[in-house]
Formats: C-alpha cells, structure tokens, sequence
C-alpha cells in the first residue's frame, strides 16, 4: 500500500526548501484517472504535492498511478482526515484557498496569485466542491469557457488552474 504523507509535512517540506507551496487537495474526486491526472500536472506545473480525503474521496490506486504517468513516483500525496480542518490550518499558515468553481465569484485570469502561498481545491466529478469546503476557500474562482460548455472535467479544471498560476509565477 501507499504510504501517504501528512498534509502539513506537504506544506511544511515545501516552506524549509525556501519555495512557494503550491499544492492541490481534492474534495470528493473518486475517479482514479482525475487523481492521476491531477498528481501529473501538479508534476508539470512546479506543484509541491497532492492532497486527498481519507473519506469519500479515490485514494492512489494502480489506475491512478498509471494515469500519473510516473509523476506520482516524484510527487507527493498526501492524506487528510478531515479535509476542512485542515484547510483551515493551511490558512493560519498564511497559505491562500482557491476553491475552484463553474460559478464561481472570481474568475482565475483576474486572480493575482504569483507571490502567495496556495492551496487549490477541486471539486467532485458531479457535485462540485462541498458546503463546509465552499464556505472555507478565501476565494471560489471559475475557469472563462464557452457557454456552449457545461463544465470542465475535474482533472482539466486543475490542469489549467495549475498552469496559470504556474505563469503567473514565471512572469513575476
């Protein structure tokens, strides 16, 4: 079996190596492939780790490994067993909560984000991101996309999320 971290050794490990954390916590994804697809792009974009619910959430399963593509060999995940609290400590920690959102009240090219400590938060394949979650996130940001679009699969959702801020980030 896995052996998962601790989300604050995620944040912590991070902060000791002199770098601006950029994680990603997942709020009821149950999809392997969406975790696998996550723990890559966090790979991609210069993320620090990857964190998942001990409940009601997909763990690192073979399917998720594979569809990681070897990044979640070289990137971190880590375990909560209670997703809000833990949001709630990353935020004592100074560290910025993006809950990402189809409504959501920012839109992420008008977020400013490059310098800050952050944590994005992915909602559910059908359900989005929870109430307790929701009303915990600093800010809730959607992704502009075509109205002809429902909504972006949750694996893309942070994908594109991951590279803005991962630009953002480059350009400052």
């Amino acid at each position: 079996p896995y052996e998962y971290a601790h989300p604050m050794e995620l944040l912590d490990k991070t902060v000791s190596r002199g770098q601006v954390p950029l994680l990603v916590a997942l709020d009821g994804v149950t999809d392997p492939r969406n975790l696998g697809a996550i723990i890559r792009s966090v790979a991609a974009f210069g993320g620090h780790g990857v964190i998942v619910p001990q409940r009601r959430s997909v763990g690192l399963t073979a399917s998720a490994w594979k569809t990681s593509a070897g990044a979640a060999a070289r990137t971190p995940v880590a375990m909560a067993s209670n997703l809000t609290q833990m949001i709630k400590a990353f935020k004592d920690r100074g560290v910025f909560v993006l809950g990402l959102d189809g409504d959501g009240d920012v839109s992420l090219p008008d977020l400013k984000l490059a310098r800050e400590p952050v944590l994005v938060v992915v909602g559910s394949e059908g359900k989005g991101l929870s109430r307790l979650v929701t009303e915990n996130c600093d800010a809730v940001v959607s992704i502009p996309i075509s109205a002809a679009t429902e909504s972006l699969n949750a694996g893309i959702a942070a994908s594109v999320t991951l590279y803005e801020i991962a630009r953002l980030r480059a350009s400052r």
